[in-house]
């Protein structure tokens, strides 16, 4: 147990000194804009217009703008790099941000409040999936084994996790101290400084992060995206839409046993399990193959998840959601460790982007349908809803086959392809 702790430590170390100690801190505060302005944005559109229905569609317009841009944020940082879209996107993001809530605070219709709503989600810069990306590729080029990777994907999970557990108690305290809309300056002002730091940082432009050199003329195509991709995105938004009806669940059965103010207490027991069972996700075996530990995890999510359609009580939420918690990391860990294996090198950061778009989208709509299904039929029925997401994600993940080799190669090595473009 000690020498697995210390390879861990060890391997966490090896990962801090190929990207910087600094990089981590930056990418973390850099997404977390994101998690406060997708999970206050219902609590701050309800606040103002005194609807729950038009918050709940508001939100759900910004996650899809997110969703539709985030894939060609991540395709222009293949092509042109990270530095100059992460830094147009971040400023461009602070601005619809601070418009989005000043229109929110000055009651504005519901389609001008949607159409901002779509332009804060569709200018977000993608820290999260970047950072997966440029890690990933920082440590390829040192010659990092698959258990360095994993390290990495492992330590971006757990970042997301955490995120979506500080993002809730931000908006929280700034709901208590007086107005959600507080927290919405901050996260304005959070993704223009590090999403700003995060683009000058001097890795942004590590050779190892730019594809080889690209085909000239008319004819040139990038590399087509395997069918290992398109399945692991699928399983993705299956879990997203796990995911959206756990929450829509937590928040009906929060409010049905009058205890509304503990959802975000509920959300965060559950991130935190999930966060700290991702940090150990480094010490697994190699030899526990990417194929294998999704199929595994799936079928944990499934029957797990089944725990939350029978609760009934608030002691009872939150033991389920904290067991619960602890498959969810490893289902996302190896989501992107089969995305980062299949994906063509060229193509590393928009397959990350659209990985994380396809579980964002997924678990916006479900918020949407699970949360009138809930104030419907009850809680049980968003609970089911998850629960079968997850089996589906589980007969998913048995069609997914390891890929043969990792998707980003040395800097040596540059691999091309043609084809039709996903």
């Amino acid at each position: 147990m000690a020498q697995a702790a210390g390879g861990t430590s060890a391997t966490y170390r090896e990962v801090l000194g190929a990207t910087g100690a600094l990089l981590p801190v930056i990418s973390f505060f850099g997404r977390l804009p994101v998690a406060v302005i997708q999970f206050g944005s219902v609590l701050l559109i309800t606040r103002t217009s005194g609807s729950l229905a038009t918050g709940g569609t508001v939100a759900c317009a910004l996650a899809l703008g997110q969703v539709a841009m985030g894939p060609v944020v991540g395709r222009l940082a293949d092509r042109r790099g990270q530095r100059s879209v992460v830094l147009c996107c971040s400023l461009l993001n602070a601005l619809a941000i601070a418009c989005y809530t000043l229109g929110a605070l000055a009651g504005l219709p519901t389609p001008l409040l949607v159409a901002l709503g779509v332009l804060a989600g569709a200018t977000v810069p993608g820290i999260g999936p970047l950072a997966r990306a440029r890690g990933v590729a920082l440590v390829r080029r040192g010659g990092a084994d698959e258990r360095v990777v994993n390290t990495v994907l492992s330590l971006e999970s757990t970042m997301d996790e955490l995120s979506f557990v500080l993002g809730p108690a931000l908006i929280g305290v700034a709901a208590f101290v007086g107005h959600p809309a507080y927290a919405f300056g901050a996260a304005a002002l959070l993704v223009a400084g590090c999403g700003t730091a995060f683009a000058l940082h001097p890795t942004a432009t590590a050779p190892a992060l730019k594809g080889p050199p690209a085909n000239k003329g008319p004819r040139a195509r990038r590399p087509r995206m395997p069918r290992e991709v398109r399945l692991v995105r699928l399983g993705l938004v299956l879990l997203g839409v796990l995911l959206g009806g756990c929450g829509a669940g937590i928040t009906a059965l929060t409010q049905k046993l009058g205890q509304e103010d503990q959802a975000g207490l509920v959300y965060a027991a559950m991130g935190v399990m999930s966060a700290a069972v991702g940090l150990s996700m480094a010490a697994v075996p190699e030899r526990f193959g990417l194929a294998l530990r999704w199929r595994v995890a799936t079928a944990a999510a499934a029957l797990l998840s089944l725990l939350l359609i029978g609760t009934q009580s608030m002691p009872g939420l939150y033991v389920a959601v904290t067991v619960f918690g602890a498959v969810f990391a490893p289902n996302l860990i190896t989501g992107f460790g089969l995305t980062e294996r299949a994906v063509p090198r060229e193509r590393l950061a928009e397959g990350m982007t659209f990985a994380a778009s396809a579980f964002v989208g997924g678990q916006a709509v479900t918020l949407a349908v699970a949360g009138r299904l809930a104030e419907s039929h009850g809680p049980a029925a968003a609970f089911t809803v998850g629960s079968v997401a997850a089996a589906l994600a589980f007969g998913v993940a048995l069609l997914v086959k390891a890929p043969a080799g990792p998707g980003v190669t040395p800097v040596a090595a540059t691999p091309s392809g043609s084809g039709r473009g996903a």
